[in-house]
């Protein structure tokens, strides 16, 4: 599968993907270990509730430059078998999903354009509080039409 990326004329599809490395390995071994742990328990406990519309697993590609993300998505879709979805054009984000059951694996990739765009959006958020007391004003009256 391959791509364009919009915000990158230059973009080579041809751009491997991070190969793993042994720390992966290790990382790969709990996960499974720790998923059929959990559905050995689940199975062993039937009053532990689930989300009955089911869970994600949701993996974030991470790497040095957009086409690396953007090509171990490629990969993983070609792995489990789905096509990618592209909503970059869109401002959106590049994944790729199966869905086992109710349980999807879902890999994402947010452009970096994205991720700084988010940041300086929210860079602002510790300056705002909201007024956790709206319905009553500083004398204590309720409903009293004025403004704050």
């Amino acid at each position: 599968m391959t791509r364009t990326d919009p915000t990158n004329p230059t973009h080579d599809e041809t751009t491997p993907a991070a190969p793993v490395v042994p720390g992966d390995l290790f990382a790969r071994h709990q996960t499974i270990t720790g998923l059929r742990a959990l559905a050995d328990f689940l199975e062993a406990n039937p009053g532990v509730p689930v989300n009955e519309y089911g869970h994600d697993l949701l993996i974030s590609a991470r790497a040095a430059a957009d086409a690396s993300a953007a090509a171990l998505v490629d990969q993983t879709a070609a792995l489990l078998g789905v096509d990618v979805a592209d909503d970059l054009d869109r401002g959106g984000h590049y994944t790729a999903t199966r869905t086992f059951g109710r349980i999807s694996y879902r890999i994402v990739h947010i452009p970096d354009y994205r991720r700084r765009e988010h940041l300086a959006r929210d860079s602002y958020q510790h300056n705002i509080r909201l007024d956790t007391n709206q319905d009553t004003n500083q004398d204590g009256d309720q409903g009293s039409g004025r403004a704050a």
